[in-house]
């Protein structure tokens, strides 16, 4: 059975950082890709950032130049290091694994879904 658990949101101010983890539990050697997502109140959940098992990364144009996806494959964790925070970054943040496809920061085909952690940013 696969398990994503994300740790490290919390509580920044607009132009801080936090990062986000998320270790994989299970089976998940065969992945292509992994994602982040993330949703405020009111929208629709929205790719963040992907990572596949080349390395290669994307992001969402909102985020791109201030967050960075890496994955560490040793210890099957997934990372996501936000910096230059903003309030409109303020939404509950999931991790993504088992993705078919992968761009454009969107994690197509997602499978197993984290619980999610809250990510609050105040100006």
């Amino acid at each position: 059975q696969v398990q994503l658990v994300e740790s490290g949101g919390g509580s920044a101010q607009a132009g801080g950082s936090l990062r986000l983890s998320c270790a994989a539990y299970g089976y998940t050697y065969h992945w292509h890709c992994m994602g982040w997502f993330r949703q405020a109140p009111g929208k629709e959940r929205e790719g963040v950032a992907t990572i596949d098992s080349n390395a290669s990364t994307s992001y969402a144009d909102s985020v791109k130049g201030r967050f960075t996806i890496s994955r560490d494959n040793a210890k099957n964790t997934l990372f996501l290091q936000m910096n230059s925070l903003k309030p409109e970054d303020t939404a509950m943040y999931y991790c993504a694994g088992g993705c078919t496809y992968c761009g454009g920061g969107y994690c197509g085909g997602t499978k197993y879904w984290g619980q999610g952690t809250q990510v609050t940013v105040s100006s």
